[in-house]
């Protein structure tokens, strides 16, 4: 089991205080947990402790103040933007069908096409 020793070492012109290197750390992991890909190599099987290296060693960037504020309303957008073409696409093609309600619907549109082929003859017949 891979345990990092107390208190962490981490360059303190990089990150100004242990309060951020848990933020940072937390965020780090969160993405890690998420799929994304790690950038260093480590012994770490747990993912906080890959993110807790990662972010001590400098191998993710820490964003502060307006650089942060800008990434942050980009994430954002970018966020919204995913979500728009998901309903988007979802309503184009929707996934969430029954069987039945396929069913059905196929029937519907058979029916109404032999109904629309039917002549005027055909529905009152010869009297």
């Amino acid at each position: 089991m891979d345990i990092i020793s107390l208190p962490i070492a981490y360059d303190r012109q990089k990150i100004d205080g242990a309060y951020r290197l848990v933020v940072a750390s937390v965020k780090r992991a969160k993405a890690l947990s998420q799929g994304a890909l790690p950038v260093i190599s480590s012994r770490a099987q747990k993912i906080t402790t890959l993110a807790i290296e990662e972010v001590a060693t400098g191998a993710v960037k820490i964003l502060t103040g307006e650089e942060a504020v800008r990434a942050s309303e980009e994430e954002k957008k970018l966020t919204h933007k995913r979500m728009m073409d998901e309903a988007q696409q979802k309503e184009t093609m929707p996934e969430d069908m029954t069987e039945l309600e396929k069913d059905l619907k196929v029937y519907l549109s058979e029916k109404g096409e032999s109904e629309q082929k039917k002549s005027i003859e055909d529905i009152f017949g010869d009297s």
